[in-house]
């Protein structure tokens, strides 16, 4: 079982995307649990995530966030991410015979634009990140933000390509 974890701050819209393809993966049985950190948000981040069955969170350490994840692995995307056809079985498959972190594949329908993808180093979590919840525990300390989970990893390529956050902050 998979849980999700996506941190936010004034990210309605984008929220919604990214838990409307992770409906399949609960249907699946992949995904047992979505948590949503949030950062002090005044639109209705709240309300999407408690509309859609997820455990909300205003106030957070993220050792205690880790610790209470229903799942042994652990999935960090940004809210707006999407990821596309696929996934479910690969993630799965993925999670059956390995240990080692994992990030998906940019997609290769939306890419920045050229001058964008030169001399800025893209965000730590642009791609996701698949770990197991074990290994999360070892990494997690007090104060610490999701992309930070990504330092130090040597993530494997998952073949699922997924479409980033960026995209979806672009079409507001």
């Amino acid at each position: 079982m998979l849980t999700v974890i996506l941190e936010c701050q004034d990210q309605e819209s984008e929220l919604a995307q990214t838990l409307s393809v992770l409906v399949a993966g609960a249907v699946e049985g992949l995904v047992s649990d979505v948590i949503v950190l949030d950062h002090g948000s005044s639109d209705g981040t709240s309300r999407v995530a408690d509309a859609a069955g997820c455990r909300f969170h205003s106030a957070w350490d993220i050792r205690d966030i880790v610790h209470s994840a229903r799942g042994e692995w652990l999935l960090f995307v940004e809210p707006g991410a999407r990821p596309q056809a696929g996934w479910i079985d690969e993630i799965a498959e993925y999670m059956a015979l390995n240990k080692l972190p994992a990030r998906f594949t940019a997609s290769r329908g939306y890419k920045r634009p050229f001058f964008e993808r030169f001399g800025r180093a893209a965000p730590p979590l642009e791609l996701g990140l698949l770990m197991p919840k074990s290994r999360a525990l070892g990494v997690a300390k007090s104060g610490m933000r999701l992309a930070e989970f990504v330092d130090g990893q040597k993530p494997r390529k998952l073949s699922s390509e997924l479409i980033p956050a960026w995209v979806a902050r672009a079409a507001r």
